[in-house]
């Protein structure tokens, strides 16, 4: 139930913009900050500026340490510990912006298997159009070729990392759903903010670990767009954006809302393509279109469906 108004106001319309402009500017932000920081030392330092200082602010939420400790990980670690890696083998920040939102349908298929949830014709539909749009991604790489070779600048490795990474947010959906399910009362805010503390030990472990010694300490050098990018990716695109969108939900139905995270792949691949000069080969055209089409068809055929039965019973 909703208490707010039913109509979307101008206010509600700017909210939307930012968030879905703030999340499409995110892969191009990355991309950059990987030209000064490995993948591991970028994961450490994003998560201490989405942690910092809102930690000191903001309440612990009690009762849920468990899943704020598997959402870290798996949001944190997971998710963007795959994606910075497959920026930096061979993924492009347009394409990125693309494939991330497949975790749309992994999301569906975790809840299916996981929580018993059902599959909507529409997101039956959605499932096969994205498993076409994935089809045309892998032919990309049909033509052999060496191992590890770009090809319209991506490699195997990072589509498959690319692809893991969705997975892994779809896996910290169903984790943040199981937590707002046990927990009694769940702040979004607070368990956003304190869940960022968890990645930052293992980044920085990995880090020392894996990475070569002369750029354990290359970050120290960064110049000042790369501070700047990671300061976007822990201020802007993971605490402003997550808590603007939270607000939006609170105030309209799903329904109403979900429909502008169309746009981000759209802004993500103009971004890349406009700031970085990121090419796109036909087969990933053909994959985007699907992708775009999947996502477009669960946005969209509820509200259509909705409308057609108020024309019926009108």
């Amino acid at each position: 139930m909703h208490s707010s108004p039913s109509s979307l106001t101008g206010r509600d319309f700017a909210a939307a913009l930012c968030v879905v402009v703030i999340w499409g500017l995110n892969f191009v932000a990355m991309k950059l900050a990987l030209r000064d920081f490995t993948p591991f030392q970028l994961g450490a330092i994003r998560y201490v500026f989405a942690s910092l200082p809102l930690v000191l602010f903001v309440r612990f939420p009690r009762g849920g340490i468990k899943w704020l400790v598997a959402y870290g990980l798996c949001q944190g670690v997971g998710q963007f510990g795959l994606l910075f890696v497959a920026l930096q083998v061979g993924m492009t920040a347009a394409l990125a912006s693309v494939l991330m939102q497949i975790q749309v349908f992994f999301t569906a298929l975790f809840g299916y298997f996981v929580l018993r949830e059902t599959l909507t014709p529409a997101l039956r539909v959605g499932l096969v159009c994205a498993a076409v749009g994935l089809g045309c991604f892998a032919m990309n790489y049909a033509g052999g070729g060496e191992q590890g070779a770009m090809v319209a600048g991506t490699t195997v490795l990072g589509f498959v990392l690319n692809v893991g990474s969705a997975a892994m947010w779809a896996a910290s959906n169903i984790v943040a759903r199981r937590a707002h399910q046990s927990m009694k009362k769940f702040d979004a805010l607070g368990f956003v903010v304190w869940s960022s503390l968890v990645p930052i030990l293992p980044f920085t472990v990995a880090s020392l670990l894996v990475d070569p010694t002369a750029l354990r300490w290359r970050w120290l050098e960064a110049d000042w767009g790369s501070w700047l990018s990671v300061a976007y990716l822990g201020w802007f695109a993971t605490i402003l954006a997550y808590a603007l969108w939270t607000w939006l939900l609170r105030r309209h139905p799903a329904n109403k809302v979900a429909p502008f995270s169309l746009a981000v792949p759209l802004i993500g691949l103009t971004a890349g393509v406009v700031a970085l000069g990121e090419s796109i080969s036909p087969w990933q055209w053909g994959g985007i279109a699907f992708i775009v089409l999947a996502l477009g068809i669960v946005m969209l055929w509820p509200l259509l469906a909705a409308r057609r039965a108020a024309a019926a019973a009108g």
